[in-house]
């Protein structure tokens, strides 16, 4: 490429000259080509640890005039193509202008402006791209695509020196971080190091320090692990590399593959070194951060923070902070944790403006709410720009961000899943179809499910089925409760109510000591940050009702057989107001988000809000907890619950090392922890203490029900220790869960149905909840919300790639018995086809499998390919090597084996094809040709062009005469046709009367052959159907490129050879006897068969030689056009005439192919035919007669099977075992980075020679 000319002083220095002229010098770098020595050796080691330039451009031109002393680069090239292009185009246009300047100045000034003015010419088209990265970036992402062959949809993120590990020698080298691969580079004195890893294949990512691997990262894979040290930034490094397999991660789990966000802010200067998408990926930490610190929508984005300062009026101090400007919200965290928490929502802003700067007081800025609350921040380092920013973001902020009348946003539609992530107008839903769900799926007019009319819990439903008891029965309990109420009173007096409520640490006080019920449903709302979701969408939950009742679907049948299930002991749920709500809940729930639908545990989270909240509150406590709060929780294989169950036996063994090992001899903290974090406790606790810890859970999040799992361990500890099995240990911790207590409860006591299983003769001592949570925070509460996160990234790869290991071995179990692959070969299959999905969804070969990728369907059926995919692994794997024309081969088994026809084929499909190319025996193989080269296999423009199929349909009188082609369609003429060959016999008198009686007949045999079409039935090879004599030919192309590359290729080119010019002749005696046997309905009586001619006389001539001999040059013509090479005539001897007798059984072609064995096939004729089919007929007559196939000429696959019987060299290539484990072992190296083949017959003859 061009290059801005620079001053070059040493031009020899580790440069060779090759070529050279009076203005311009072509040189290569020493250490690259041929040759080179040591010096070589040396120089390219310095290239790679020094990351020269030079790695990437090899080749470069030199402009010099004759006495100076100074030389200028001006192009340079990675092949020795790209800077010969270069040469070539200064020597034809800029040598013979330069020979006229007489000033040497001028010349060098002449050649300058000259490239400078190609270079602004050519990147016109990119200027884009160069704004957004840096030309070093550029440059080492040219050299990653060129070392490791990646494509131009690979995009490089980030690189590092660093040393690789590589036993115990490093080799330092550059470490290349893309969106979907990991890559390392070195070459040190000659020897190259070249590593690829797909983060989709790493199943561990640490970082650690020991005395072999000083401060390293740790790569794991299923096979080894790779060690990196010697970073600059080790902890940048890393986050990157976290935040990469997360996103891998998240390709696995739910098919959502890597988009890069183009609505950041552009960068106010280039950053050095830096692409886009790491901006784009610091950016996306950043505002997952900030989200999870304020509980805020997964459509907000960060626009950017700063210092300042909190004037807080209940302490009457400035407290030192960030404040966080978004899209929607302007939020404040104090430095010190936990002191003072804002959250500031710009529809709820009236004022914004700024104040009189003093010396107590430098740059204020005051924020007023609508409730009469205002907000002053101070020492402000750019406020005009902060107040502007705002501005615009008060300017966008509608009233209200959803109205009744727009489009329901659902999360996870078709095209875009991501459970997760609920998409609202702020964040417009793509759902690939381009109009809206009503428009999608237009509903008939139906009753309203959500009106005021209707009994919906308007209000919790503790307080609609509460039991009043009078107040001196409860005595402290009610005085109690009153003095929380109050207390709360005074706390929103002070601190604000609402969501502009100052958050500090007594309201956390407050929170522990527990929320009276009169004001749980609030703070939950609160809290969790529903409370925002619910202000901007107004009427989207009746909305949401509205369409998603009466509909009928997995996720509703599972809803109403758990409906009677959620909290059956409390008696809000014992009639049908409670059920109805709880059932309008869920269903709008599996509405909104179908890619979680419903899971079980949801209905007893769901039956818990609705006690304390209306239907509308629950609702959006619901989709706080599934999509923020419990990530991943509830979808199909509740992966978030598994990994934080992970998290939690990480945390025993580091806080509880003791016990951790007894337990994990007994494996049981994998089984009791999972019902503790899928329900929050509420399914293992009496109620009334459980929802105490669900008040802590809105306020805390996650962090407390770790402490609370790791304080029940704790005071079970002794009685754990000393526990003999799984069972015994259950039973301990399961009766310590019954007798915790609320024992400030006001509301009468639920029976627990734990409780009531529990046995022994003494009964536990009780435990007060209050005292549990207090010894779960003074024993651990120094749990950090980071560090939790940390650790679940880790438990997150090894989980999803258990997950992942799970789904093969049950793919492989499923498809084992229908298949002759090992395990192992099945399992290594099963990781390439993967491989091949997962491949096209983020290098875009096509998109179509990503769209239709379904989590919920059956392990077998996730993973699907397209046609592309599929000739690719076809190429790799297939035994049926067919040169270039192995893509068409491939084509037509994919669409054979695409049954649904939706250009898509799963797993066992897969399978089928491969199993029956490998380990089918000679018929199987041969059905399996046979019927590649049929319908649908075979495309119409494949077999037949349109004009000869009108003429096929149109022109042919014959076919109009049948009395089969009434006005029953092709299925039933055939079945026709048997019924009446079956009944000759017995239909002889022709009344009316029995004509009823066949009537009836029939139509109860179409009612059996419909049933009997539902049952499987395997196919023979009498129910295939005839082939034509476009498809033989069809069928004679693939068989002489399938032996194309064979050790036996004449053997097998005679064989073919002798077998099609027999067929040939089979075909057309079988016309004959068609046109004229007894089948044909005609006016003039049947005719007498003919006598075979003799093999010499003219009448062999008059009746085959315009027949057969066209027929047979059209064939000539055809593989003339595969650019193949025919034999010639191979020995004499009737062979095809010996094996032909077997083939009596064809109840269709019996006569015909009766009349060929009985002695018209004579060696003379098969070698004449075999000499036509070499030379391409006997004359021009032949040729034009032989340029339109013959419609009536057909074969059945019995003649074919009996044809190649008699040839020993096609048996032994079709009887040949083949081993797929080396054509694997070859496609796996491969599988490390998928590179771009120009053609398939080097890719196809690549895998043959392994």
């Amino acid at each position: 490429m061009w290059i801005t000319p620079e001053e070059v002083l040493l031009a020899n220095a580790l440069w060779v000259s090759e070529r050279a002229n009076p203005f311009f010098i072509l040189q290569r770098r020493k250490g690259h080509g041929k040759g080179g020595g040591i010096t070589g050796l040396l120089v390219g080691t310095l290239d790679v640890v020094l990351d020269s330039s030079a790695r990437v451009a090899p080749y470069r031109i030199l402009h010099q005039t004759g006495d100076s002393q100074i030389f200028w680069s001006i192009a340079c090239g990675s092949s020795r193509k790209e800077i010969t292009e270069h040469w070539e185009w200064l020597e034809a246009n800029l040598l013979q202008t330069l020979s006229i300047f007489d000033n040497e100045d001028d010349i060098t000034t002449f050649v300058k402006g000259k490239i400078q003015g190609i270079m602004a010419e050519e990147n016109k088209s990119r200027l884009a791209q160069e704004d957004e990265d840096s030309g070093k970036f550029r440059e080492a992402e040219l050299k990653m695509r060129k070392l490791f062959g990646m494509p131009e949809e690979e995009k490089l993120v980030n690189y590092y020196s660093c040393s690789y590990w590589k036993g115990r020698v490093p080799r330092q080298g550059w470490l290349y971080l893309s969106v979907n691969h990991i890559c390392f580079y070195s070459f040190l004195l000659g020897k190259e190091v070249t590593l690829i890893v797909q983060w989709t294949d790493v199943t561990q990512l640490e970082k650690n320090a020991t005395l072999v691997f000083p401060e390293s990262v740790r790569v794991s894979t299923r096979d080894t692990q790779h060690f990196f040290s010697m970073f600059l930034n080790i902890n940048d490094t890393f986050k990157l590399m976290e935040q990469l397999a997360n996103i891998a991660m998240r390709q696995l789990l739910d098919n959502e593959g890597f988009a890069a966000d183009r609505s950041l802010p552009k960068p106010c200067k280039t950053l050095k070194n830096v692409s886009a998408l790491k901006r784009d990926l610091d950016a996306r930490a950043k505002n997952e951060r900030y989200r999870a610190l304020f509980r805020l929508t997964h459509d907000e984005r960060l626009d950017g923070h700063t210092d300042c300062t909190l004037w807080t009026p209940f302490a009457k101090m400035h407290v030192v902070g960030q404040m966080f400007v978004s899209n929607n919200y302007i939020c404040f965290a104090s430095r010190e944790e936990d002191m003072c928490q804002l959250i500031i929502p710009l529809r709820e802003v009236s004022i914004v403006e700024k104040a009189d700067s003093s010396s107590v007081l430098p740059s204020p800025l005051s924020i007023s709410t609508k409730n009469k609350m205002t907000f002053l921040f101070a020492n402000l380092k750019d406020r005009d720009f902060l107040v502007q920013r705002i501005s615009d973001f008060l300017q966008r902020t509608p009233e209200r961000l959803w109205s009744e009348g727009d489009q329901l946003p659902l999360s996870g539609q078709s095209g875009t899943p991501s459970p997760t992530t609920p998409t609202f107008p702020s964040s417009p839903l793509s759902s690939g179809a381009g109009e809206p769900l009503q428009q999608q799926q237009p509903q008939p007019q139906q009753q309203r499910y959500y009106c005021p009319d209707l009994p919906t819990a308007k209000q919790g439903l503790l307080r609609i089925y509460q039991t009043d008891v009078p107040e001196e029965i409860m005595g402290p309990k009610a005085t109690k409760e009153k003095m929380k109420e109050e207390a709360w009173n005074i706390h929103f007096f002070e601190f604000g109510r609402g969501v502009c409520m100052y958050r500090t640490s007594k309201t956390r006080e407050l929170v522990l000591n527990g929320i009276p019920e009169s004001l749980r449903g609030e703070l939950w709302l609160l809290f969790s940050g529903a409370q925002n979701e619910m202000a901007t969408h107004p009427g989207y939950y009746a909305e949401l009702v509205e369409q998603a009742m009466g509909r009928c679907t997995l996720a509703t049948e599972e809803i109403e057989r758990d409906l009677h299930r959620s909290m059956p002991e409390h008696h809000a749920f014992q009639n049908e107001m409670g059920i109805a709500a709880l059932r309008r809940v869920l269903t709008a729930y599996a509405y909104r988000n179908p890619n979680i639908g419903y899971c079980q545990a949801m209905n007893i989270v769901t039956s818990v809000l609705l006690l304390y909240c209306t239907e509308e509150e629950a609702f959006w406590l619901l989709v706080a907890l599934c999509e923020r709060m419990l990530p991943d929780y509830y979808n199909t294989r509740v992966v978030g619950a598994l990994v934080d169950q992970g998290v939690f036996e990480e945390l025993t063994r580091e806080c509880l090392p003791l016990l951790y090992e007894h337990m994990q001899e007994l494996g049981v903290i994998s089984t009791i922890s999972l019902s503790w974090f899928l329900t929050l406790f509420l399914s293992v606790m009496p109620f009334h203490s459980a929802v105490l810890l669900v008040d802590c859970f809105f306020y805390e999040g996650i962090k407390l029900v770790f402490q609370v799992s790791l304080a029940v361990l704790h005071a079970n500890m002794e009685l754990l220790m000393a526990c003999n099995d799984e069972g015994e240990a259950m039973t301990i911790l399961g009766r310590y869960l019954d007798n915790v207590v609320n024992k400030q409860t006001v509301s009468p006591p639920i029976p627990h149905l734990h409780a009531l299983l529990t046995s022994g003769d003494e009964p536990p001592p009780e435990i007060d909840v209050f005292e549990l949570i207090k010894a779960s925070y003074e024993k651990f509460g120094s749990l950090r919300a980071d560090v939790i996160e940390q650790m679940r990234f880790k438990q997150r790869l090894k989980v999803i790639q258990s997950l992942e290991d799970t789904a093969k071995r049950s793919v492989v179990r499923a498809i084992m018995t229908d298949s002759a692959f090992t395990i192992e070969e099945l399992e290594e299959l099963y990781v390439l086809f993967k491989a091949k999905h997962i491949m096209s969804c983020y290098w875009g070969a096509s998109s179509t499998a990503a769209e239709r990728h379904d989590p919920s369907l059956p392990y077998l059926e996730q993973y699907r390919i397209d046609l592309g995919q599929f000739c690719q692994l076809f190429s790799a794997l297939g035994p049926w090597g067919c040169g270039i024309h192995t893509p068409t081969l491939a084509s037509r088994l994919f669409r054979l084996l695409d049954q649904n026809k939706d250009g898509l084929i799963n797993f066992k499909e897969f399978v089928t094809g491969l199993s029956g190319m490998y380990h089918g025996d000679m018929t199987e193989k041969l059905k399996l040709l046979y019927k590649l080269h049929l319908p649908p296999a075979l495309c119409p423009e494949e077999a037949e062009s349109a004009l000869e199929a009108t003429q096929f349909f149109t022109d042919d009188d014959t076919l109009q005469d049948s009395p089969f082609l009434s006005h029953l369609d092709f299925l039933v003429q055939e079945v026709t046709e048997g019924e009446e060959v079956k009944e000759t016999g017995d239909s002889g008198n022709g009344d009316s009367e029995d004509k009823k009686e066949e009537k009836v007949k029939d139509y109860k045999y179409y009612l059996r052959m419909w049933a009997k079409e539902k049952e499987p039935k395997k196919e023979t090879i009498k129910d295939l159907p005839r082939m034509n004599q476009e498809q033989f030919i069809e069928l004679c192309k693939t068989l002489y490129n399938m032996f194309s590359e064979d050790t036996l290729e004449q053997e097998l080119y005679h064989a073919i050879a002798t077998v099609a010019s027999l067929l040939l002749r089979i075909g057309e005696v079988g016309k004959k006897f068609s046109n004229n046997g007894s089948g044909k309905k005609v006016l003039e009586p049947p005719a007498q068969p003919q006598p075979p001619p003799s093999a010499d006389g003219p009448e062999r001539e008059d009746s085959n030689g315009e027949g057969s001999s066209g027929q047979q040059s059209l064939i000539c013509k055809a593989l003339a056009e595969a650019q193949l090479e025919t034999v010639g005539p191979p020995g004499g001897g009737p062979s095809g005439a010996g094996g032909s007798d077997e083939e009596g059984k064809d109840d269709t072609s019996v006569s015909s192919y009766s009349v060929v064995s009985a002695g018209e096939l004579q060696c003379e004729d098969i070698a004449d035919d075999t000499v036509l089919i070499g030379c391409g007929g006997n004359g021009a007559g032949d040729k034009r007669r032989g340029s339109a196939p013959d419609a009536d000429w057909s074969i059945t696959f019995e003649q074919v099977l009996a044809s190649m019987l008699t040839e020993p060299a096609l048996v032994d290539y079709f009887e040949n075992k083949r081993d797929i484990q080396g054509k694997m072992a070859a496609c796996k190296t491969q599988r490390a980075v998928e590179r771009q083949i120009s053609s398939s017959s080097d890719h196809e003859l690549a895998q043959l020679s392994t």
